[in-house]
């Protein structure tokens, strides 16, 4: 077999993504928040942008250096390549005379003397470090830091009290174990027994708030319990015995087992519905993000749903007249190349947010055509919608709607929603007309909210319910919907 070396030509197609398309599809999905904080780092960091209606023009003076720089830096090889050649006629001792001669014109204790901060910058510079402190947002307290401080005043051993501070570092954030406790006696490693370990848990289970340190549910909420507590020794038995049949809604058989009533069952699980099965949940610190629309949706006076851009607080973007009329005057070579670069990125910005504002608007008003019924008359009324249907009336590619809508609110006269609120499929009823899965979800949970608790509708029954409205549905269609809207099975919705 020989391997021989030839030059072949051949065509091919490939689809490359110029970097202003990159940046104008980037910008597009950029919610109104984010689109903001955008354009201030790109007026930031391009000098040759400005925002109209704010004092940019003035502050130019002030980033001048950036251009002085990009002169400099086009001179700094040459002057570096020059400095490079060093003059073997002139030794060592003349640097050391010259750095002598500075020093006796720059006296040290002068020196020092000039750089010392006097009192009165000392203490404004002190009052401003405290009002920055006392403006920061205090830390809240974990849950692992709440329980050790409480674990310290237990009287341990050194080795006790290293594997009780393990123990509770190894506590997940509902406050169990994350993992059993031979396994957790394994991989810490010290001289430390199970007896041992076992004594460390009940320390921390008496910790607060109760219920930390249970290995599983059932220990979450029998350490909950306490000797006042209204049916204490039934919900001990209840939670020990039969808390998978409690789950399950099966109190006749509870009774069965129990002897208890079942009206005292239900009287006792009422009261265990004071119990935390996640204890360690009230330490969580979730963040609540507020949400501004992009869009608004108003009616005209000729009953015509307009969408509006939301745009009062983005900047009006213009590139500076002081930088074009520095490439018209002429300049030095760097210096154009660096401000002609500056102002094709500036012009990339500007027409990708035109474009932005542009596309949003054709796709929210295609949409709002279509969902008129939605607007007029309520969630009950929207229609099926695929975003291949807005693309085709847009006339652009599907994933520039997806683009458009993720993550963009509209603020209706009907509330707050999300473009992708709007879509969605369905299906069709007898008569042959298209309905939206929203609208069974609706119907699905007006029917489970009306019917006779004593003897809830088995998915079967919810099928044929379903059809008496129109709405040929299957079975599995119907329990994977329910299951979605978190409706419990007929069986824990029977009341007793």
């Amino acid at each position: 077999m020989q391997l021989n070396f030839s030059q072949q030509m051949k065509m091919s197609q490939q689809m490359k993504l110029a970097p202003r398309m990159i940046q104008s599809m980037e910008i597009l999905q950029l919610p109104y928040m984010a689109l903001q904080e955008r354009i201030e780092q790109e007026l930031e960091d391009n000098v040759t942008l400005i925002a109209d209606g704010t004092k940019k023009e003035e502050s130019e003076t002030e980033r001048d250096l950036e251009i002085e720089r990009a002169r400099d830096e086009a001179t700094e090889k040459q002057t570096d390549e020059k400095e490079l050649v060093v003059d073997s006629d002139h030794g060592n001792d003349d640097d050391f005379e010259r750095l002598s001669e500075i020093s006796k014109d720059w006296p040290d204790d002068d020196f020092a003397a000039e750089s010392r901060p006097s009192a009165n910058r000392i203490s404004d510079s002190m009052d401003r470090h405290s009002d920055m402190i006392s403006n920061v947002e205090t830390t809240p307290q974990t849950m692992h830091d709440y329980l050790l401080e409480q674990f310290h005043f237990f009287e341990l051993s050194a080795e006790l009290r290293a594997f009780g501070e393990y123990l509770i570092q190894n506590l997940d954030n509902h406050g169990r174990l994350q993992s059993s406790l031979p396994e957790i006696v394994q991989v810490y490693g010290g001289p430390i027994s199970h007896d041992q370990a076992l004594d460390v848990l009940e320390h921390i289970q008496h910790l607060d708030p109760p219920g930390v340190g249970a290995r599983d549910l059932k220990e979450c909420l029998l350490l909950q319990l306490t000797p006042e507590m209204m049916y204490h020794d039934i919900l001990a038995v209840l939670i020990g015995d039969h808390l998978d049949d409690l789950g399950n809604n099966r109190l006749p058989l509870i009774a069965r087992k129990t002897g208890y009533s079942i009206d005292l069952i239900k009287d006792s699980m009422e009261e265990m519905r004071h119990l935390d099965p996640f204890p360690g949940r009230k330490f969580e610190v979730r963040q609540v993000q507020n949400v501004t629309p992009d869009l608004e949706v108003v009616q005209e006076d000729d009953g015509k749903w307009v969408v509006k851009v939301i745009d009062e607080y983005v900047p009006d973007l213009k590139i500076s007249r002081k930088y074009r009329t520095m490439l018209r005057n002429g300049v030095d070579e760097a210096t154009k190349e660096y401000i002609k670069k500056k102002i094709d990125s500036a012009k990339w910005l500007i027409e990708s947010i035109e474009q932005r504002y542009s596309t949003l608007k054709k796709v929210a008003q295609a949409i709002v055509d279509h969902q008129t019924a939605f607007l007029e008359s309520g969630p009950e009324f929207i229609q099926p919608l695929k975003m291949q249907q807005v693309a085709d009336q847009v006339k652009v590619h599907v994933t520039t709607v997806s683009r458009a809508v993720d993550d963009k609110w509209v603020q209706t006269p009907r509330g707050l929603f999300p473009l992708k609120r709007f879509f969605g499929g369905g299906t069709k009823t007898a008569s042959g007309e298209d309905v939206a899965w929203g609208i069974i979800r609706i119907k699905l949970q007006e029917i489970v909210d009306g019917e006779d608790k004593d003897k809830p509708y088995s998915d079967d029954a919810l099928v044929t319910e379903m059809a008496k409205l129109g709405y040929e549905l299957a079975r599995r269609t119907v329990t994977k919907y329910r299951k979605k809207m978190n409706i419990p099975s007929s069986r824990q919705r029977r009341q007793y």
